[in-house]
């Protein structure tokens, strides 16, 4: 009975392994979406350039606002002596 009772939510849920291979298959290639029913391919879509100029409008605006925030941050714990970096915790004395 607690067999039953766990093994009950799989056989309701059988998903793709209650399918035969072909229906797989066949839901696999009816999912794609470079060919029709008929089999015969779609025309190839129309590309938009994307250019290292786009790259560098996306990425360098994300920099200098981490760098700004880092910044930010890092200033504030400093003046609330929450982390304050100290002279004296440099371990490489040889005395």
């Amino acid at each position: 009975m607690v067999f039953s009772r766990l093994i009950r939510p799989l056989l309701l849920t059988r998903g793709a392994f209650g399918r035969s291979l072909e229906e797989r298959t066949k839901l696999a290639y009816m999912t794609q979406g470079t060919h029709f029913r008929s089999g015969a391919l779609k025309p190839k879509p129309q590309q938009t350039p994307f250019g290292i100029v786009f790259v560098f409008c996306a990425v360098l605006p994300g920099l200098f606002l981490g760098a700004a925030i880092s910044k930010s941050v890092a200033n504030f714990l400093e003046e609330n002596d929450l982390f304050v970096p100290s002279e004296d915790d440099d371990d490489d004395d040889d005395d």
